[in-house]
Formats: C-alpha cells, sequence, structure tokens
C-alpha cells in the first residue's frame, strides 16, 4: 500500500490521507484545540520556530503546528504548483509531484 505524503515545509511530511482538517490559528476555538492538544501530549510543533501559519489535525485527534500557509498545504495536497513560502528557500520552482508530494511503500 502506498501512502501520500505533504510536505509541511522544513523537511517535515504528514501522510496526506490522516489529514482531517488545514486551519489557520487565529481564532479562540483553534487556540483552544492547540491549548487542549499540548496539555494532552498531542501537540506537534513542525515550526522550526516561525511563525505558525497552519495547524493540521489528524485522524488520531494530534495537533500539527506548520510555518506554511493553509492555502500553500491545501494547494500541496491537491497536487498544484505552488509559490514558496517565508522561510524556505528554493533556487527554483519545482513540480509538487517531485518535492510536496510522496509516495511511500507502508
Amino acid at each position: 500500500m502506498k501512502a501520500l505524503l505533504l510536505n509541511i515545509g522544513f523537511g517535515n511530511v504528514v501522510v496526506a490521507d490522516r489529514i482531517v482538517a488545514i486551519v489557520s490559528p487565529g481564532s479562540a476555538p483553534i487556540k483552544r484545540l492547540k491549548e487542549d492538544a499540548k496539555e494532552q501530549g498531542r501537540l506537534i510543533d513542525a515550526t522550526y520556530g516561525r511563525k505558525t501559519r497552519a495547524i493540521i489535525v489528524t485522524e488520531s485527534n494530534h495537533v500539527i503546528l506548520s510555518a506554511i500557509n493553509p492555502e500553500t498545504a491545501a494547494m500541496r495536497m491537491m497536487g498544484k504548483k505552488v509559490s514558496h513560502d517565508i522561510g524556505e528557500s528554493h533556487d527554483e520552482d519545482i513540480e509538487v509531484s517531485e518535492l510536496d508530494s510522496t509516495e511511500v511503500d507502508e
């Protein structure tokens, strides 16, 4: 069985089929979700010290913080070409299939 991986920045990937939601971190309910996950040991910080721009919720109720925008993550999941995010440097645009969506055998 192959799993589709979503690049969430800085070399971090998430199994795309396990994602329930990708949301912006600004609203009070999302902030509560983040705090509850932190208290219960379900929070994964993949921002490398950068500003949290997206919060990813998984099927297992883990909450993942990412430094890429929710729109960028969504575009990557749909397999479209995206512009570069702040904090990530690349010399040129790379097709999503080469970098952002990776299939692996489980």
